[in-house]
């Protein structure tokens, strides 16, 4: 089902576009095209592009995001093809497939040189379907059977995992097994049948510890899927044609999966924007007032606070929330602190913004004010006319259309997985008190005359460290979702962190920061390894909540200036251009480095590390806290000194 408010009659459909031969020219514009269509209408787009050579499209769009994803798995799963196209499509990624042969999982993963390794995936789907135990059991068989083939292809799966997790740097994706009910039937003891689910449960609690085991595994939980009302199989099609799992259910799965690739392609969303009036609560502030608002206590009221309960839920995650609201401020400012309905309060949001201006100056000014892209946006609201005029003032920011019903506000937030992320970090956690002070260190800016002397009062300290197990969660994530100073856009999952950590030839350093503010966390990393007497920086990226504080050169001038003592005789640098990290091109330029090779897309720099006179130089206003010779990575942490800016041997 389309939203009407967000298209014109003179806006070609994707049928008008496929028929005009135009969907590879017209890519771009897929996105816009697929908001707000359910899964059958998703499905039937995804049969039209599935047809597209991806060549074809990149020949005319090189800069779109490409994702390879190698399909394996038990029973027929070309029924999958098509959602996962169109879910890859709707957020802006065009999908590489490789599907490999019927019930060839276990030779797909187990062997390292099989066509599945070698067409270097960026995901695996391994899709298991109830059959791979059911179809082993014998006639007549017991729970004490299923139990017995259950584990045994539960190891199966631990093994491949464990092969895969050595041999790619790709993030393999399982599922859970349903359970389908014409088995539970087949027992008539209901005792039996309990014992069965008990069984049936233990083994899918086994395949979810896989994740936990191994940080490159993801298992999705197929319950809460069926959950939503899908069927687990098609009687004839699990029967004729080895489909085991239902078209309705692979769709939801595909979702999923888009949810992954988009994280993997470094989309993730930051901000949760919400409306307040008919959106946070009911009713209109306005008109009325305070006690007229529906927050809490009625039938409606309830199920506002139970949105609300969800936007908190976010909240404590990491996820950045701002109220945007046509209001008076005060008055919105008063219920936030002392409604007794509500859920949310002030101190739960990054900002509060209560005026009469347009929502999308409003939400580009924030991201201004927040340091971060306006794409990094969601952002949600009751009213069809203000969904239209950002999602065509802003078409970076997702936008969630709600109606007038708040039960279904829930599911409407989070049905895509906007925020989802790999793993959880200590950073995630303290997010919103960092903005907050972030927003609080724009105001002491505003403050000062000058920006030397706004920086010199600041008092910014600078930790860099080799990374540990503790930190390749952040690591990765920096990677994932760092997209401004990122100069490689190196995407890294937490396994791909880990082995450059062990490797003996490379170092992956870690930037942390703090000032009279607070401790920022960690915000940057820096990848590097040696050849001979070359030190190269194979990724610099930094958080954008950081920018311009002089930590980036101040991370630059030690790693360079270490590498000049440990005796190697150059460094060199790379930079590839993406659709946002230009402002960051110049940045080995601007501290000393020579451009060595520059084709507007690649670009390669140099610094001679042999003329101590040309190193970069530390910032005056920073302090550096480093390692003592950033040493090769280890399971503990170095032991940190505070170093001296003034004279080269201390810097």
């Amino acid at each position: 089902m389309t939203d009407s408010s967000t298209s014109t009659p003179a806006e070609p459909t994707l049928l008008e576009l496929h028929r005009a031969g135009r969907l590879a020219q017209d890519y771009p514009r897929l996105p816009a095209l697929l908001t707000g269509l359910d899964d059958a209408e998703l499905t039937r787009a995804g049969q039209l592009l599935a047809r597209l050579d991806p060549d074809d499209v990149l020949a005319l769009h090189p800069a779109t995001p490409t994702v390879t994803v190698a399909v394996t798995g038990h029973g027929t799963l070309a029924p999958l093809r098509a959602p996962l196209t169109a879910e890859l499509a709707r957020h802006g990624l065009l999908l590489r497939p490789h599907f490999g042969d019927f019930d060839s999982y276990v030779f797909d993963l187990a062997d390292p040189g099989s066509a599945l390794y070698r067409a270097e995936p960026d995901l695996v789907l391994c899709v298991l379907d109830p059959m791979v135990v059911l179809d082993d059991l014998p006639v007549p068989w017991d729970c004490d059977d299923v139990e017995r083939v259950a584990r045994a292809r539960t190891e199966t799966a631990a093994g491949l995992a464990a092969t895969f997790a050595e041999t790619s740097k790709a993030t393999l994706v399982l599922n859970t097994l349903p359970l389908p009910r014409r088995y539970t039937s087949q027992l008539v003891d209901h005792r039996s049948r309990a014992r069965l689910g008990v069984v049936w449960r233990a083994a899918n609690t086994r395949l979810l510890r896989l994740a936990e085991a191994h940080p490159n595994v993801v298992v999705i939980d197929l319950d809460p899927l069926i959950g939503e009302g899908s069927a687990v199989s098609e009687p004839r099609l699990s029967q004729y044609t080895k489909a085991h799992l239902s078209a309705a259910l692979l769709t939801r799965y595909a979702r999923e999966v888009g949810h992954l690739a988009r994280l993997r392609a470094g989309h993730a969303k930051k901000v949760l924007a919400v409306d307040l009036d008919g959106t946070l609560w009911g009713g209109v502030l306005a008109e009325d007032g305070p006690d007229g608002i529906e927050a809490a206590g009625s039938y409606r009221g309830e199920a506002h606070r139970a949105f609300q309960r969800v936007v908190r839920q976010l909240g404590a995650q990491g996820v950045l929330l701002t109220a945007v609201s046509k209001n008076d401020p005060e008055p919105v400012r008063q219920v936030l602190r002392d409604h007794p309905d509500m859920t949310l309060g002030e101190d739960d949001f990054v900002r509060v913004i209560a005026n009469w201006r347009p929502k999308h100056d409003n939400l580009a000014e924030l991201a201004a004010s927040l340091n971060v892209g306006v794409d990094s946006f969601v952002f949600v609201d009751d009213s069809p006319y203000e969904c239209g005029l950002v999602r065509h003032e802003l078409p970076g920011v997702a936008v969630v259309p709600v109606n007038d019903e708040p039960a279904l506000h829930i599911e409407a937030l989070l049905r895509d997985g906007w925020f989802d992320t790999l793993e959880l970090t200590r950073e995630d956690v303290t997010r919103v008190a960092q903005y907050r002070d972030e927003l609080v260190r724009k105001d002491f800016l505003d403050s000062f005359d000058s920006l030397e002397e706004y920086l010199r009062q600041l008092q910014v300290r600078v930790r860099l460290f080799p990374a540990s197990a503790q930190d390749v969660a952040r690591v990765s994530q920096l990677t994932l979702r760092t997209n401004q100073f990122n100069q490689t856009t190196w995407r890294l999952q937490p396994a791909e962190v880990t082995a450059l950590m062990a490797d003996p030839a490379a170092r992956v350093l870690v930037i942390g920061a703090a000032d009279r503010f607070g401790d920022n966390g960690v915000v940057g990393a820096v990848f590097t390894h040696r050849d001979g007497t070359t030190l190269h920086l194979d990724n610099f990226l930094l958080s954008c909540r950081v920018f311009s504080r002089g930590i980036e050169q101040t991370a630059l001038a030690a790693v360079v200036r270490q590498a000049h003592r440990d005796g190697l005789r150059e460094a060199r640098a790379e930079y590839r251009a993406t659709a946002k990290n230009g402002k960051v091109k110049d940045f080995y330029p601007r501290n000393g480095f020579t451009t060595v090779f520059d084709d507007g897309t690649t670009a390669t720099y140099r610094h001679d590390l042999t003329d101590l006179t040309g190193l970069p130089a530390f910032p005056d206003h920073v302090r550096l806290i480093e390692s003592d010779d950033f040493g090769h990575t280890g399971s503990a942490r170095v032991r940190l000194t505070e170093r001296d800016h003034d004279g080269d041997d201390n810097a």
